[in-house]
């Protein structure tokens, strides 16, 4: 068993997709816009490996703050960039434009991660 895609709901689908693009070298598939929910719209995402993203939008939509803490819901998806280099790098280039949530650090149990938000303020944990 495992995981076939991600879903996340975005009201800016063409933001969404550019910060996929542009800080983690994704493909983007074509956009499907559905016959049967007026105005839905959807991306898959694609990284190097692992499940993909499905980046959805809908008029209508509701904003919810995402980077309150002690919310129900995913807490956050984590993407391992294979390295500590990759981590700096990537924190180094998104720190400017107020994506980055916790800086980078070593863990207790060992691991060597940074979070940041997407345009939509979902939590991504960035590891090495």
């Amino acid at each position: 068993m495992q995981v076939a895609h991600i879903a996340l709901w975005t009201n800016n689908l063409e933001d969404a997709c550019a910060f996929w693009r542009e800080h983690f070298n994704a493909h983007i598939g074509e956009a499907y816009h559905s016959k049967r929910r007026e105005g839905f719209i959807s991306h898959f995402v694609t990284l190097a490996s692992g499940p993909a993203l499905e980046l959805m939008t809908l008029p209508g939509l509701v904003d919810k703050p995402a980077r309150e803490d002690n919310r129900t819901g995913w807490a956050h998806i984590a993407i391992s960039l294979g390295s500590v280099e990759a981590v700096d790098k990537l924190v180094a280039s998104l720190k400017p434009l107020g994506a980055l949530v916790h800086e980078a650090r070593w863990t207790g149990d060992g691991f060597y991660e940074a979070v940041i938000a997407d345009p939509d303020g979902n939590l991504i944990e960035i590891t090495s």
